[in-house]
């Protein structure tokens, strides 16, 4: 059970995500940055692992390396990665997504 508090958190991660245009990521601390500090990162993981996977589009959310951290809360763990090559995010050799190219910037979005 959420409090009203957890709600609000939840919510607002909800909204900046769904923000996140299609080819772009953001990362759980760019999140938290948002709402309101860095450390809050884990928070935004939690709320995410209980998004609805229709209307919050969790898959363009990766850890600050661009590594898909988030791919066990997705049917296989290959289907976050499948999502995001489908919408046309790039990856590097080692496997994270090239957040140069993909880094969605919230500055200016509100």
């Amino acid at each position: 059970m959420h409090t009203p508090d957890t709600r609000f958190f939840f919510d607002h991660v909800y909204r900046l995500v769904r923000s996140v245009p299609e080819g772009n990521v953001t990362t759980y601390g760019a999140i938290a940055e948002q709402i309101s500090t860095r450390s809050a990162a884990r928070m935004v993981g939690w709320a995410l692992s209980a998004a609805d996977p229709v209307t919050v589009p969790a898959h363009r959310v990766v850890n600050r390396f661009g590594a898909l951290t988030g791919r066990m809360h997705f049917l296989t763990p290959e289907t976050m990665k499948k999502m995001l090559l489908d919408e046309g995010v790039t990856f590097r050799e080692d496997g994270t997504v090239d957040l140069e190219r993909h880094m969605f910037d919230f500055s200016g979005l509100f």
